[in-house]
């Protein structure tokens, strides 16, 4: 285990931690919060150099950290320099004792006999053979197609680097595994693909992250940085925030503010049940702007305060594409496109890596012409669009003030120093360039400068990326108040599940509208990902076969079977002894009984999923009753949606175990063949 005894750490002659104590066991998956610049990065470089590693020495001011010797520690860094080696290579590498054996292998000129001997079996212990199937699922899982497999690091973008660089460090054997905000550069479904991944995971996993979906499917404690103090809470980020709640209510002023925060999102609630057009989105949005009202008491001390303003002229329809093809080049990547954006639209795209989403919100813009079919836009429209490319073209020389200056006109300066101090821009910050900004400060002022233009419509393409959990929860109350239309395409599913009405779903060159809420989409994902892994079965076997010939050498240069090294992996059909039936028939058994435990285990997981389903119904059915949403009977609509949410967590539960499973029994029947 980790322990931490009186910890003292000190940076440029500041104190970041003072008398911190905790524990951290193998197993443990641990969310490390905190506000920025409270120290969470220091946190992991202390391990890293207690372990040996790292780039940046901390040392302890007083107290003891305590790591097992034998344990080793996968980082994963926040930049991949230019190479040319290959992705999978890349990857590969993040498997040390797996490379250095592989290489070995390969170069057998300065290898004896007695260690090729030796070699062959160290790599058979760490089944090495699977390892490259195993670096190309991890690969799979975070977005790359096989055609990428053998492309150069250095001609991959920033983003998908970073993708890299994650893939890397989860082919590692650690024991410990430091993750600093891994879902930066993911998109929702890559997002869904590490969290199964992680819960999988048997080591100790500690997690810097500002998505609150992702830390409440990963974590069980959360390690909480706050004024020079590390304390672990039991439990995933939502319940970290009741039990913090909890001791802020205890001081009068937090809780007053607390008091009036939850009143002000309990309106919301109000309104939105009054115009709730379909049952089933209704109940998805009431459930989650009441844990949204739980997390009021957490901006009691959030540094931001800001709200849109109402929109001065809106006509109807502001933007409306008809039967569009759309695409590049004269090539459509979506077809007969079919989308009408109201004042009352708050609209969620969903869809895969590459799906086409970004390609529709540049048509919805204006930015990327139809191919067939009609664009318009009202003669009312006043659009906010933020996307990264925003970001990039903000004036680097100039200050938020002198930014904002030019849209204001003559407004006092004043005023303008108030709005951006609601953004926390304060003091200095307001009067420093921005290209001395981080990538958070650089999207909350793009935010702001939106918001004073005062827009009707917002086009938002992941605004979420470099924000922290304090300025997303305030973007996310901000924009249930807005009071014009919502585009909305983001990873973080808090921020959909609290401000979206309607979902539509961009796959396989079409757009439709998805029945069901975020929740319905990951399963929707795993399905999709599932019948993939089924078509694609018997192709990458055959690819295996092919590709193996690169990782473990079998031949000398001249091509004849090398002396030294004995074929531990393949022998001809000649030499390949026949079993007889008996022996034929204790080998069958034998398998029978080794994946015995697993079927049966698949089999007690599908009754129970038949089980849940069928009190999920129920519950629908109970749901559906509109009288259950009259003011007077909140208490019981709170206890069936209580009742669903924990229903709906144990099938997502049990179906995330069944796919581990049922993976894990057709890769064990692959290797008996």
């Amino acid at each position: 285990m980790i322990e931490f005894k009186d910890v003292g750490v000190r940076r440029d002659g500041r104190e970041l931690f003072a008398g911190a104590s905790f524990q951290l066991h193998p197993g443990h998956k641990v969310g490390l919060t905190g506000n920025n610049g409270t120290g969470k990065s220091t946190l992991f470089a202390l391990l890293l150099t207690r372990m040996g590693r790292g780039d940046t020495e901390v040392t302890l001011d007083r107290g003891e950290v305590s790591i097992p010797d034998s344990w080793h520690v996968a980082h994963m860094a926040q930049e991949v320099g230019a190479t040319t080696q290959s992705a999978i290579d890349y990857v590969l590498s993040g498997d040390e004792q797996w490379y250095e054996i592989n290489a070995s292998l390969n170069d057998l000129s300065s290898v004896s006999d007695e260690q090729i001997g030796v070699l062959h079996q160290q790599f058979d212990e760490i089944d090495g053979y699977r390892t490259p199937t195993k670096a190309a699922q991890i690969m799979a899982g975070l977005g790359f197609n096989t055609s990428q497999h053998e492309l150069p690091v250095e001609g991959f973008s920033g983003g998908w680097r970073m993708r890299l660089n994650l893939a890397k460090t989860l082919m590692s054997r650690a024991d410990l595994m430091l993750l600093d905000e891994p879902t930066n550069h993911l998109d929702l479904d890559a997002i869904l693909w590490l969290e199964t991944w992680i819960n999988a995971y048997t080591g100790l996993v500690i997690v810097i992250s500002h998505d609150q979906a992702f830390l409440d499917a990963t974590v069980g404690h959360i390690l909480h940085v706050e004024q020079q103090k590390i304390t672990l809470y039991t439990g995933n980020y939502q319940q970290f925030i009741r039990t913090r709640h909890e001791r802020m209510a205890q001081q009068q002023q937090a809780f007053e503010k607390q008091e009036a925060t939850k009143a002000h999102l309990d309106d919301f609630i109000r309104r939105f049940r009054a115009k709730a057009s379909k049952a089933k989105q209704a109940q998805s949005r009431i459930k989650q702007l009441e844990r949204m009202a739980e997390l009021s008491p957490m901006m009691a001390d959030n540094p931001f305060s800001f709200r849109f303003y109402e929109p001065a002229n809106m006509s109807s329809p502001l933007i409306e594409l008809t039967k569009a093809d759309i695409g590049y080049s004269d090539t459509p990547l979506l077809y007969n496109a079919n989308v009408q954006v109201t004042p009352d639209t708050r609209l969620g795209l969903l869809g895969m890596n590459g799906a086409g989403k970004s390609t529709l919100i540049k048509a919805l813009v204006g930015e990327l012409g139809v191919l067939t079919g009609t664009y318009r836009v009202s003669d009312t429209l006043k659009l906010g669009y933020f996307n990264q490319h925003q970001m990039d073209i903000l004036d680097a020389k100039a200050t938020p003030i002198e930014m904002l200056r030019r849209l204001a006109g003559k407004t006092s300066d004043a005023m303008l120093r108030s709005f951006l101090g609601s953004f926390d821009f304060r003091g200095e910050r307001i009067d420093t360039p921005s290209e001395l900004f981080s990538g958070g400060e650089r999207a909350r002022l793009t935010l702001a400068l939106i918001v004073w233009q005062r827009p009707n419509v917002l086009v938002l393409d992941e605004p979420t990326n470099h924000l922290d959990l304090q300025m997303r929860q305030a973007l996310t109350i901000a924009l249930q108040g807005f009071e014009g239309a919502v585009v909305l395409v983001s990873h973080d599913r808090e921020l959909i599940a609290n401000v979206c009405d309607e979902l539509f779903l961009v796959h396989d060159g079409q757009i439709e509208e998805f029945d069901g809420d975020i929740s319905d989409y990951g399963k929707w994902l795993a399905e999709k990902r599932k019948q993939e892994n089924s078509s694609d079965k018997s192709t990458s076997k055959k690819k295996s076969k092919k590709e193996s010939k690169k990782f473990v050498s079998r031949e000398t240069d001249n091509g004849q079977a090398s002396n030294k090294a004995p074929d531990h992996s393949s022998k001809s059909k000649a030499t390949t002894p026949t079993l007889s039936k008996d022996a034929q028939r204790k080998l069958a058994a034998e398998q029978r009984k080794l994946t015995a435990p697993i079927r049966r285990e698949i089999e007690e997981i599908e009754k129970a999923l038949a089980k849940i389903d069928g009190q999920l119904v129920t519950l629908e059915e109970k749901l559906a009753d509109t009288d259950l949403y009259e003011e007077g009977r909140k208490s019981d609509l709170l206890v069936l949606l209580n009742e669903q949410t924990a229903l709906q967590q144990q099938h997502s539960d049990n179906e995330e175990r069944l796919l581990l499973l049922m993976t894990t029994l057709e890769e064990m029947e692959a290797g008996f063949e």
